[in-house]
């Protein structure tokens, strides 16, 4: 049986955002649903969340729920397998062809600018 100790030097992934309707920061670690708390400070943020991971964690294996392990690039093979419409693939394949790459290239260099573009609008200050 996995312990408290096990779970909390797992590399969960840990995020925090200024709370700007109420001031302070929110803090939460997303693969642990509903473990959320916030702080005036940064650091106020970071400590109440850790505590908040604790008593998530006591709770769930005193419970005996299923605790989520944190996600690793292990898990994915960096492939996957995509269908699109004849038309699209020829279009994808003659703008490869016009860029001088291959179409898988083209296509993460595509899915890529529009990660980033997505990351910026969701990360920008308003």
């Amino acid at each position: 049986m996995k312990t408290i100790d096990y779970y909390l030097k797992l590399p969960y992934k840990l995020e925090i955002v200024p709370d700007i309707d109420e001031g302070g920061f929110a803090a939460r670690y997303p693969e642990l649903p509903g473990c959320i708390t916030v702080g005036d400070t940064l650091e106020a943020a970071v400590k109440n969340v850790n505590d908040a991971k604790i008593e998530w964690i006591t709770a769930a294996l005193e419970d005996g729920k299923t605790i989520p392990e944190p996600s690793s690039y292990d898990d994915y093979s960096g492939q996957f397998k995509l269908r699109l419409p004849k038309s699209l693939h020829k279009l994808l394949a003659d703008q490869s062809k016009e860029e001088g790459v291959s179409m898988n290239q083209y296509c993460v260099y595509l899915l890529s600018m529009n990660n980033a573009s997505n990351l910026y609008k969701h990360h920008s200050i308003r």
